[in-house]
């Protein structure tokens, strides 16, 4: 007898590839495979790659996470537009491609995707704009650093990033260590709430900052383990809320850098952004590589190791999920 597939198996699996052959999205075949047969897909960005650090430093890293999404029983999925291409998956090739190309690439927001594909240009995508692809192709799981919030001030200056109205409207859970320390975490915690976002701490009552564990700021929600969160997900899916999910995972202890020397950092780069009117999407590139420069290379080494731990807590979201859409499917034949 025919299976029936139930509401919430429709809603968690992917949608036909064919509609993203005809909008001129390419992807890879690994990753094509994968969303196909029902295996756990993790979507990565690209921004880190080009703007994160420098070649070859780079490329190491996004093989490396790569790998560990792979060892954790997913396929990796970093998101990029090439040449107007956007692309969902790279080959080894074009990842290196990418990294070497490094800051000449543009770093590519929801706002600045219509520019680059219409210009044929390169763009790294940011937290907004991979998680737009992502959906598109219907993973439901993206793992990145930190993502952007309100910036210091920003009650005065308006700075808000584009991550945080896109987690509002597009159904992605984004696995992270939480808001970069260099943003206001209380003021970026409250516009979440206004976006409808669930935001969960995974293994902690309390938001980790990036760099380090502890924000001060309580988390709205705890998860203690991957099949909690992919409860989670699976919850937010079945309703049909449009908004995404925020997974704030803390950097491990032993690779956290120390909180004190990191804000002192954070606090003398602020001032000199402002001196010399560094605005816009560049104050998030120029302070991380300026927290990094007078912390002697301490939060690049960190950012490393929370992306891999991302990356690994992420890859074992992606399969706890598919194992709920596996289970839902057999459930419904008869």
């Amino acid at each position: 007898m025919a299976c029936r597939i139930s509401v919430i198996s429709r809603h968690i699996s992917s949608p036909p590839l064919e509609h993203l052959d005809d909008l001129g999205i390419r992807v890879a075949p690994e990753v094509r495979s994968a969303l196909s047969s029902g295996v756990g897909v993790v979507a990565l960005e690209s921004t880190i790659v080009s703007h994160g650090m420098p070649y070859p430093q780079n490329f190491h890293t996004a093989q490396e996470v790569e790998s560990i999404v792979r060892a954790n029983g997913a396929v990796p999925a970093t998101i990029a537009i090439l040449d107007g291409v956007p692309c969902i998956g790279l080959s080894l090739a074009e990842l290196e491609r990418l990294a070497k190309l490094g800051t000449m690439v543009s770093k590519t927001a929801r706002r600045d995707i219509p520019y680059v594909i219409a210009r044929r240009g390169n763009g790294a995508t940011t937290v907004s704009a991979t998680m737009f692809f992502a959906s598109k192709a219907g993973i439901k799981v993206f793992v990145t650093g930190g993502i952007g919030g309100v910036h210091r001030q920003g009650e005065s200056t308006m700075d808000v990033s584009s991550d945080l109205t896109e987690l509002g409207k597009t159904p992605v859970a984004v696995v992270c260590a939480g808001v970069k320390s260099i943003l206001d975490i209380p003021r970026t915690l409250e516009y979440l709430e206004t976006q409808g976002v669930t935001v969960v701490s995974y293994s902690t009552d309390e938001f980790p900052a990036f760099f380090t564990p502890n924000s001060g700021c309580k988390a709205p929600c705890r998860a203690d383990s991957v099949e909690e969160c992919a409860d989670i997900i699976e919850a937010s899916t079945k309703f049909g809320l449009s908004s995404g999910i925020l997974i704030g995972v803390p950097i491990p202890a032993e690779h956290a850098a120390a909180a004190k020397n990191v804000e002192s950092a954070i606090q003398s780069a602020l001032h000199e952004a402002e001196s010399r009117g560094i605005a816009g999407n560049s104050v998030t590139p120029f302070l991380l590589k300026r927290v990094n420069e007078l912390t002697g290379g301490d939060s690049l080494a960190a950012n490393i190791q929370l992306v891999k731990n991302n990356a690994l807590v992420g890859a074992k979201i992606a399969t706890a999920l598919t194992t709920r859409l596996s289970r839902f499917t057999k459930s419904s034949c008869h």
